[in-house]
């Protein structure tokens, strides 16, 4: 009897243990409700789109066919206009599989993670709906709501009870700036992990379509956020990465219209105090490597804090230069030929013409005597990922900071390679070697 009682006390302790790791293990992968789902968003070259969308099963599974389930969605803005076509529809599952509840593959679990087709052509799959209304104009996250049905047994998910966000899941996104009595700007943050030395910093400005207040949207609108990605972090051995957001544009003058130059902006005071107020508050960044880059909007705003600050930046790196060379004297011009810029632009973009802005800024500075300044200027920008027609597929001829996220640039404005230490270089690689004398 003795014996029995004390085999049956063992085999509650074993439960008990083996109950109590199961727990453990399973204890991060939390069950969502019946309806529930998470939707991934992460960023593409064309901007933001919901790519996958994460759901829980009733009991554990190994397989799972991509062929059982539907999705629908319905985009809607309390401002912005959605057009009707791009409201509401069916999006395509290209691929099933087992995951975790963070969209992980595993042998055998819980969840089960459904892959979208994205395209820059498939405005369903848009998270934001750029307006040109006054009360909200610019790039807009939308009301995303989803529906998955598994049409085997008719279940239904269709509330969002998470949402993931690769790469912008890894910024600060609480920065805020008095920059003014009672202004703000708010700024999106990066920091290097693991990291006992100084690191870089780079500066992103995003464009016209990105200001206010939401610093996700200048990280997807023009994929800034990709500077924290572990392939271009590599190039600098880590670095900090900063994205600032205008309140309302960066060209904007004392009136709020826009300005190439012609007068001065409201921001770029307020802009470069924060700036080294990130500075100051971060010790590990290496002061003499700290490079400022942006688009448009933003690549007006780089070139005019080196026009302030030329001593300040170790590199620039500019696409669709908005700043109009007219606007430029030669005194300024004299004052940055010796800052190290690289230009990215589209021969058709059609909203800063190359012709006024880039072309114009780059061969005075060239004429100057400006050693390390290139300009990559590409025909069309394309799609480099060779799924919507490669070469063959022109994006809108503005887009040229495309090239830029991707790190794609890599010659100069005659199509010769750009070199450094006789070896061609990227404009991420020429970038991550400047350094401050």
């Amino acid at each position: 009897m003795r014996q029995n009682y004390i085999n049956k006390l063992f085999t509650a302790f074993l439960i008990s243990i083996i109950c109590l790791t199961f727990t453990n293990v399973f204890a991060t992968d939390k069950p969502l409700a019946n309806n529930e789902y998470t939707l991934v968003v992460e960023g593409f070259d064309w901007g933001p789109a919901a790519n996958k969308v994460i759901i829980g099963l009733d009991a554990p599974s190994t397989t799972i066919d991509y062929k059982d389930f539907t999705v629908s969605v319905e985009r809607s803005h309390a401002c912005a206009d959605v057009p009707a076509a791009q409201a509401k529809g069916n999006r395509s599952v290209v691929y099933a599989y087992v995951s975790d509840n963070q969209g992980k593959r595993v042998k055998e679990g819980s969840f089960v993670t459904l892959v979208l087709a994205v395209a820059p052509n498939m405005p369903l799959g848009s998270t934001f709906q750029y307006s040109q209304k006054p009360a909200c104009r610019g790039n807009q996250w939308v009301d995303y709501k989803v529906t998955i049905t598994d049409t085997k047994t008719n279940k239904v998910w269709n509330k969002e009870k998470n949402r993931i966000m690769p790469l912008i899941d890894d910024f600060d996104l609480t920065g805020k700036f008095e920059y003014e009595a009672g202004k703000t700007m708010s700024y999106a943050a990066f920091s290097p992990k693991n990291k006992t030395t100084k690191s870089p910093l780079i500066i992103w400005l995003h464009g016209g379509g990105e200001g206010g207040t939401d610093p996700t949207i200048p990280l997807l609108g023009n994929k800034a956020a990709n500077y924290a990605s572990a392939e271009m972090q590599a190039f600098f051995g880590g670095a900090f990465v900063l994205s600032p957001q205008c309140p309302g544009a960066w060209m904007h003058n004392k009136d709020g219209v826009i300005t190439h130059g012609k007068e001065d902006d409201v921001y770029n005071k307020g802009l470069m105090a924060l700036i080294k107020n990130y500075v100051k508050k971060n010790p590990n960044i290496d002061t003499k490597r700290i490079y400022v880059g942006g688009c448009s909007n933003g690549g007006y705003m780089a070139l005019k804090l080196i026009l302030n600050e030329p001593n300040y930046f170790a590199a620039v790196y500019i696409s669709a230069l908005a700043y109009q060379s007219q606007y430029i004297t030669d005194q300024q011009i004299n004052s940055i030929k010796n800052v190290p810029i690289w230009f990215v632009h589209s021969k058709d973009d059609g909203t800063t013409v190359p012709e006024n802005t880039v072309v114009p800024v780059y061969k005075r500075l060239k004429a100057a005597g400006a050693k390390n300044v290139y300009f990559t200027y590409y025909d069309h920008v394309t799609d480099l990922s060779g799924f919507f027609g490669g070469e063959n597929y022109y994006y809108n001829g503005h887009w040229s900071w495309i090239y830029s996220h991707v790190n794609h640039a890599k010659v100069d404005f005659d199509g010769s390679p750009v070199k450094l230490n006789n070896r061609p270089v990227t404009i991420i690689e020429w970038m991550a070697a400047q350094s401050k004398k």
